[in-house]
């Protein structure tokens, strides 16, 4: 049923968000023929943090199910043409993984516990990592994590490729329509008001990122996501630098880098300021934040302070107090799901949280990664999620 403008009006699935996560959980209820799937997005697809995105595919995390949820979109990407029909944009360069010194007993049990899982890492000592990057000064690293299968890809580009899939598997999308409200009755999710009128449906899953919390609010419930503002540079490689090489997420200079490409470089920081607007925040970076970025970067790769800044790339993060997002049905509003809060780590796990997802809603839970512990109630429940041997700064 359509209204006068054209809009549908009714929908068995509702999806609020065409970014990695939207388009990905679109993707899978479409595979899944779920119904009628309506993806409603407030731009364009791939237009917020996906397209931000350093896009970093790694499978370390301390957390197994995170691990999980890493690997199994891993086999994705590597895939991509199979699964999704497109060529895809991933390219295998290789990760690092550097601790804070005293952390090393951690990474070993870490590296350890991924292993069991089935990820292709191990550990390799300062000699080993200097031949494998020999623009990097690892004087201060006695070891280090190492995945050869792991590197980058592209978020806009996997927004895209789930989407248009899901579009061809017969789902309805409705690019430049804000969605403004949730309506709940007794106790069950209606419909979502947008700006081009009501959209009834059963089951909404608002996967909006930093917009996510302002939506849940004014329906009386309010998710812990706070904003963050990052800046990330992109660097011309200095003369003689080795293009191409590993990526990397660096504990000692709290920065994480990888290639772009043959001759560019792309540098990010671990933190950054907190309560950010996601609709106007600074679109271009600026000088000294980059500044320091790079000066840091460069205790690790000395040849940086050779290289060319090219530009700078701004987003916000949507962040949770544990750093882990929320995924679940919101408590006491049947049908209401949020996919939110990836604190800035949610593109490499994005296919398998599209598939798991799919999993809850079709049939009750996650069944290839168990996520009840992300369930959105559980800092309510005094049971955020800690990790075995964490790092300080995980």
């Amino acid at each position: 049923m359509s209204g006068t403008n054209g809009h549908p009006r009714t929908a068995d699935i509702i999806i609020l968000g065409a970014g990695v996560m939207g388009a990905s959980i679109a993707f899978h209820l479409a595979r899944r023929k779920a119904g009628k799937i309506i993806v409603i997005e407030k731009d364009h697809v791939g237009r917020g943090g996906s397209g931000r995105s350093s896009a970093l595919v790694r499978m370390h995390y301390s957390y197994p199910h995170e691990v999980q949820l890493a690997l199994v979109s891993l086999r994705m990407f590597e895939n991509w043409q199979e699964v999704v029909g497109a060529p895809g944009d991933f390219r295998k360069t290789g990760f690092v993984r550097i601790v804070h010194p005293n952390e090393a007993d951690r990474l070993k049990q870490n590296v350890a516990m991924q292993q069991q899982l089935g990820v292709n890492v191990k550990l390799i000592a300062r000699e080993e990592l200097c031949d494998l990057e020999p623009d990097w000064n690892v004087d201060d690293v006695e070891l280090a994590a190492y995945e050869p299968d792991s590197g980058y890809g592209d978020g806009a580009g996997v927004a895209n490729d789930f989407l248009t899939r899901a579009r061809d598997l017969g789902a309805t999308y409705l690019p430049r329509t804000q969605a403004t409200s949730f309506v709940i009755k007794d106790g069950q999710i209606r419909s979502v008001t947008t700006e081009q009128g009501e959209i009834a449906a059963p089951v909404v899953i608002a996967a909006a990122g930093p917009w996510t919390r302002p939506l849940f609010q004014q329906a009386g419930y309010d998710l812990p996501i706070e904003t963050e503002y990052h800046q990330v540079a992109i660097l011309r490689n200095a003369p003689g630098m080795k293009g191409g090489g590993c990526a990397c997420i660096d504990s000692v200079t709290a920065t994480y880098f990888r290639s772009d490409g043959p001759d560019k470089f792309l540098i990010g920081d671990f933190y950054g300021k907190r309560g950010a607007d996601p609709d106007n925040f600074p679109q271009r970076a600026s000088d000294d934040g980059l500044e320091e970025i790079i000066e840091r970067t460069c205790r690790r790769v000395p040849k940086l302070e050779n290289a060319e800044v090219l530009r700078g790339v701004t987003g916000v993060y949507d962040m949770t107090p544990d750093c882990r997002p929320l995924l679940g049905e919101i408590p006491g509003v049947h049908g209401l799901y949020a996919c939110a809060g990836f604190s800035g780590m949610g593109f490499k796990i994005s296919p398998a949280i599209g598939l798991v997802m799919s999993e809850l809603l079709m049939d009750g839970r996650g069944e290839t990664v168990d996520i009840t512990a992300f369930r959105p109630s559980r800092f309510a429940e005094g049971k955020p999620i800690k990790a075995e041997y964490e790092y300080v700064d995980d």
